[in-house]
């Protein structure tokens, strides 16, 4: 520091101590009520600061805040998903971890479950009119009148188990074979929770009320269940009544297309006699008489053929097919058609709703198809693709084992195709792998 700054700096000095000695004059000079009004001039002064200062607190508190609720909202929508995945993932649990439900009832026919059903539900009514349904106190007084205090205690009982019978129908509407454990639990945890809205009063639903709705639950079920394999029969014997119809009419058009063979070859073979009558010597006459003969032969073979198929219903084809590209390796259906020609049965199967076409292994006429298939299907019951749907005949099994049981149960001599062609699935599977290649 020069000299010059030194200097300035005591006269700074000088001067500051000069203001403070004429400041405390002039304030000497001040009366008591201006040194107050002074000193409360220099609160308020700090005072004002201090009301900034905290203003700027707040609105920096504020704005935090602002920040926290928007966080907040974020974790709010977040937990709304996650509650959302939970219950998919509860779902999926539900629908992988279910247990085989074991009937209770076993009614003949749906509308015996229909029947039971109505019956259990209207003493439900009836224990609701009796007031059986839902317990309570109704010692009970609002304002000291002890007849308002039942009426509150009633109107309470109505609301909650107008509640429970809210979710009850939710529950059993909706009960199906993955969900039927988890629906019973909730059945038992709605009564609970009712139970605890109404500890105060004594209200809950009572355990005979309680019974009953679980009861439903097994019932409405059951009647799903009763439905829909009626609904699967009556569709299978539709489908059976089509299949006679149309071979009825496979075998009047094929008699009827004999039959006018027959005529012709009948007159050709007529007009040949008598021309033998007059040429009995004659050696090409007497071969186009035994080519006639034949073929007459063997139009009367196939008219046997017609009337044995149609006295015979039961007489039919055996099919053993496959078809790796929609189903993979060893599953094979095991059917029976009884259609003239069984091949457009096999065409039918590998329709629209299958990516490929199916591959005959085996066609087996048999004097009692329907035996055979029965036969071949109880021996891999326990193989089938799909165990609840009996009439999916569908089987997880090798060639060789249906080789062996159909050794057992026919006794004639069938050919087998081991290595099916699967000509439009090879041919896929070598065009994808070029154009992976070729990727």
């Amino acid at each position: 520091m020069g000299f010059l700054d030194t200097f300035k700096g005591k006269q700074y000095k000088t001067e500051l101590e000069k203001l403070q000695q004429e400041h405390e004059a002039l304030k000497a000079l001040m009366t008591p009520e201006m040194q107050e009004a002074f000193n409360l001039q220099n609160k308020i002064l700090n005072f004002q600061n201090q009301i900034t200062e905290y203003q700027n607190t707040i609105e920096k508190i504020s704005n935090s805040i602002a920040e926290k609720n928007t966080e907040l909202s974020n974790l709010e929508d977040k937990i709304i998903q996650k509650k959302k995945d939970l219950i998919n993932f509860d779902d999926e649990i539900l629908v992988q971890e279910f247990g085989l439900y074991k009937p209770i009832y076993n009614f003949a026919n749906a509308l015996d479950y229909k029947e039971a059903l109505n019956e259990l539900r209207a003493k439900q009514k009836e224990l609701i009119k009796n007031k059986r349904a839902v317990t309570g106190n109704m010692n009970w007084s609002v304002n000291g009148s002890s007849s308002q205090g039942k009426k509150m205690v009633s109107d309470t009982q109505k609301l909650l188990l107008r509640a429970f019978n809210t979710e009850c129908d939710s529950i059993i509407s909706n009960v199906k074979y993955t969900n039927f454990v988890a629906s019973l639990e909730r059945l038992n945890k709605s009564a609970s929770a009712i139970s605890k809205l109404g500890k105060m009063m004594d209200i809950a639903i009572s355990t005979e009320y309680l019974n009953c709705r679980i009861e439903e639950l097994h019932l409405a079920f059951e009647y799903i269940q009763k439905k829909q394999q009626e609904k699967e029969e009556q569709k299978a014997a539709r489908a059976e009544q089509r299949e006679q119809a149309k071979i009825q009419k496979e075998l009047e058009e094929q008699r009827h297309k004999i039959e006018k063979e027959q005529t012709h070859y009948q007159t050709a073979y007529e007009k040949l006699m008598a021309q033998l009558s007059k040429h009995p010597d004659d050696t090409d006459l007497q071969k186009k008489k035994e080519e006639l003969e034949k073929q007459l032969s063997d139009i009367d073979i196939a008219l046997t053929d017609i009337d044995y198929r149609q006295a015979n219903m039961r007489a039919g084809y055996v099919y053993i097919v496959s078809n790796i590209g929609s189903f993979g390796e060893n599953v094979y259906k095991i059917g029976m058609t009884r259609r003239l020609d069984p091949q457009e049965r096999i065409d039918e199967l590998g329709g629209a709703s299958v990516p490929f076409k199916f591959d005959v292994h085996a066609m087996i006429f048999s004097d009692d198809a329907p035996a055979l298939e029965a036969a071949l299907h109880r021996a891999f019951e326990n193989k089938k693709v799909n165990m609840v749907n009996q009439r999916r005949e569908f089987f997880n099994v090798t060639l060789d084992e249906i080789k062996d049981v159909i050794k057992k149960n026919f006794d004639k001599t069938v050919e087998f195709i081991d290595i099916p062609d699967a000509e439009q699935y090879r041919v896929s599977m070598k065009m994808r792998t070029m154009k992976n290649k070729s990727a």
